[in-house]
């Protein structure tokens, strides 16, 4: 097995993917923090409102190009920076203030997300326009060199109040797999906007990646996940839900983890663990308490499956859950990232008992 880059985490790690629930940036970090020792990362707050959510947040690190909130429809691009932009660069500055605060001292991987360059033309608007950005490519071209350029001010800014830490950055592109296939509708919704190349879709993903100088990992937590276009774009890492994998898919994963990218496994649904099912005496289905090493036995399963190296398993996968936490409770999401950790924690005694 080729590795492409030695992993920034030790073996038997897991992370989150982001969001978590509330409004309190500190309580979220120390959450975090006390939850993910080994591989915690930076807290987005959605609920705390527009500038907290996806779109906002990436928005607010572009340079040169401001945007505004175009009422319950989302952002789109303006003619001047306001409020709204003011308000979104306000809240990331307070959740690294949180962030700083709690891993003072911190040495060892350290996580941070936002979203890709695909996943953002797709949800601003153009200036003058219903239209999402997406629809005009020589402003997406424009938005992945802003992106880049205020991603790179980002990790800079990070790596300065956590300097010990060694930075993963994390692009979240939800959108990809439909900016790929013609799926992302117009304004009517009676049309879709053309189907983006796939040379075209990978060389503004390397852009924003290179950027970073940093290791990289690309989020694509739906069906269809393009394994190829994420992988020759130059990323590190690829974070996906295993349950959403479909038979087509299973070839692009195996290729990926061949190639040595870090595998960020979404294992644990985001509704919580599920019950397993046996057939007991009486003949009929009897469940039984789901526990940390079942979330384990998916990755070992899609592992073996695949004929995989068992011993690569460990040192190569984080266990996350399988998207980001920002509806669950408090009390829910601080139980699923200590079940993932604690699933991780089984994950290489697990493996080497195949080996």
């Amino acid at each position: 097995m080729a590795e492409k880059q030695a992993f920034p985490w030790a073996p038997g790690v897991a992370t989150g993917i982001g969001s978590m629930p509330g409004d309190n940036p500190m309580e979220a970090a120390r959450t975090i923090a006390g939850e993910l020792p080994d591989l915690p990362h930076l807290a987005e707050l959605p609920g705390r409102g527009p500038g907290a959510d996806i779109t906002g947040r990436a928005a607010a690190l572009l340079v040169d190009i401001p945007v505004e909130l175009a009422g319950p429809r989302g952002w789109r691009i303006a003619e001047r920076p306001g409020r709204d932009l003011r308000r979104a660069s306000s809240m990331l500055s307070a959740d690294l203030d949180a962030m700083e605060e709690t891993l003072d001292g911190y040495a060892g991987p350290l996580k941070i997300q936002l979203a890709g360059p695909w996943t953002l033309a797709t949800t601003l608007e153009q200036p003058h326009s219903l239209n999402p950005a997406l629809a005009d490519p020589g402003l997406v071209a424009d938005l992945a060199s802003s992106l880049a350029e205020g991603v790179a001010a980002h990790v800079a800014e990070v790596a300065k109040r956590i300097p010990r830490a060694k930075l993963l950055v994390q692009f979240d592109e939800p959108a990809l797999p439909a900016v790929l296939h013609g799926a992302v509708p117009t304004p009517s919704g009676l049309s879709r906007v053309r189907v983006v190349e796939d040379e075209v879709a990978r060389e503004r993903l390397r852009t924003v990646l290179a950027a970073t100088h940093s290791y990289t990992a690309v989020h694509c937590c739906g069906h269809d996940i393009p394994f190829g276009i994420i992988m020759s774009a130059g990323a590190d890492g690829i974070s996906f839900d295993p349950g959403q994998l479909r038979k087509q898919d299973l070839d692009g994963f195996a290729e990926a983890a061949e190639a040595g990218l870090g595998m960020l496994i979404g294992a644990l649904p985001t509704t919580g663990p599920r019950d397993s099912a046996q057939t007991g005496r009486s003949g009929r289905d009897e469940r039984e308490r789901p526990v940390p090493a079942d979330t384990a036995r998916i990755v070992r399963d899609l592992w073996r499956k695949m004929d995989l190296p068992s011993a690569q398993c460990a040192p190569q996968v984080v266990i996350t859950p399988a998207c980001g936490l920002a509806v669950a409770s408090p009390k829910q999401a601080r139980d699923a990232l200590r079940w993932c950790r604690e699933a991780a924690q089984v994950l290489p005694e697990m493996m080497g008992e195949l080996g």
